[in-house]
């Protein structure tokens, strides 16, 4: 009687082995990544980049045109 208990308790061991076996790694995968984060630049960088460009290239035309006006005799 001993024995048919330890062979069926057994078997319950085993068969829930297989059970968690094949259920451990669907589990395991079932999480998908986190999507890649959003760009951080919306354009706002560029724009005032060019926007320094803009004033530096007023400033030297500023500049030489005042530095003309002075060599001419006025």
């Amino acid at each position: 009687m001993a024995s048919s208990r330890f062979s069926s308790f057994g078997l319950m061991a085993i068969l829930a082995t297989f059970v968690f076996a094949l259920l451990i790694p669907v589990a395991v995968h079932a999480q998908s990544p986190a999507p890649a984060p959003a760009p951080t630049s919306d354009g706002t960088s560029i724009d005032q980049g060019i926007a320094y460009v803009l004033m530096l290239l007023a400033l030297v035309l500023t500049y030489i045109i005042h530095s003309a006006d002075h060599s001419s005799g006025f």
